[in-house]
């Protein structure tokens, strides 16, 4: 009997894991906080600036959040950043977080929220900016140590290959770098749109261009996530340029704005990785993404996942070559909009 109770003791008291759950949403700041990482992930320091309060207090909260399985932790680099977590199917109480994370969802972020988000995000992309901005004479030789473009350039066409594309087609390509795929989406489409927001990198870009005597690309320095009017796109393409982007998730919700209904974002980015030094080698901002978060956004920004190809790197990286369409409105939605 003792040797029983023993037993009983040592396991693990359901409730226990409840109370600390409970306690985690008990607080109007935690609350908070899930609502801000819905869909980025940020580090304390980021999240401190948003909530304009010392780092202690911020570590702190995210503390008795991770104990109580509402956020997890993904190391970048020397970072840690914090994402928030989904339910855990195998906890009674997971219909219960499904719901709190509904309800979050549900409110609006106060536009002082929203103004500290951006700020932190215009501090990343500025980073990223300045990065590629030192290399006038051309992108950095490292970038070619993670994945060359000629590797993937085969199974990106012929993935372009495989859209229903109409007769006069428009394709918008998001950080063209030096311009190298720039001819080869000229030659599929009618119209070809640029999107750059480093100047030298436009520039070599316009210059490659010119130099093929391509006269149906037009070239526009700016931040791809910005609202503009720009021609709607049967295809984007976005080749290795989504872990420069200060938010992943967002840029697919601008992407998807920028597609025409039908349409497909064609998109080539690394899987997650741990290979820091590319940070400082390639301006980095991200190592890389996990297939499911991809899928997540792409749904949040409604796109549904297609064709999907993946190129495993003998220098350890893995390449995810990915389509993501743009539904076509119902009869019902149309004759609504009519």
């Amino acid at each position: 009997m003792n040797q029983i109770a023993h037993i009983d003791a040592a396991l693990p008291n359901p409730t226990d894991a409840l109370a600390a759950f409970c306690k985690a949403i008990g607080d109007a700041l935690r609350l908070d906080i899930l609502r801000v990482l819905r869909n980025d992930s940020f580090g304390v320091l980021e999240l401190a600036q948003i909530f304009a309060m010392r780092q202690s207090g911020m570590s702190h909260h995210l503390k008795v959040l991770a104990n109580a399985g509402l956020v997890s932790t993904r190391r970048e680099g020397n970072s840690i950043f914090y994402r928030r977590s989904l339910p855990a199917a195998d906890i009674s109480w997971h219909q219960l977080h499904a719901q709190l994370l509904i309800e979050l969802d549900a409110l609006p972020l106060e536009p002082p929220l929203q103004a500290s988000i951006g700020l932190v995000h215009s501090q990343r992309a500025e980073l990223s900016r300045q990065f590629f901005a030192r290399f006038a004479d051309g992108t950095p030789a490292q970038q070619d140590l993670i994945a060359h473009f000629g590797l993937y350039r085969e199974p990106l066409l012929a993935l372009i290959d495989t859209l229903a594309l109409p007769a006069r087609a428009v394709a918008i390509e998001v950080g063209p770098g030096e311009g190298g795929f720039l001819p080869s989406l000229a030659a599929k489409f009618a119209q070809v749109i640029a999107l750059d927001n480093a100047e030298s990198m436009l520039e070599r870009a316009r210059q490659h261009c010119s130099d093929a005597g391509l006269s149906n690309v037009a070239f526009f320095l700016t931040d791809a996530l910005a609202p503009q009017q720009l021609p709607l796109a049967d295809c984007l393409v976005c080749n290795m340029v989504l872990h420069h982007m200060p938010a992943p998730a967002e840029a697919l919700k601008r992407f998807a704005d920028l597609l025409k209904p039908g349409g497909s974002l064609v998109l080539t980015e690394l899987c997650s990785h741990d290979q820091s030094w590319v940070r400082d080698s390639c301006g980095d901002l991200w190592l890389g993404f996990d297939q499911d978060d991809i899928a997540r956004w792409a749904q949040d920004a409604g796109l549904i996942s297609g064709l999907s190809q993946y190129i495993g790197l003998r220098n350890g990286f893995q390449l995810q070559l990915l389509q993501l369409a743009k539904p076509e409105p119902s009869p019902s939605e149309e004759r609504i909009h009519a």
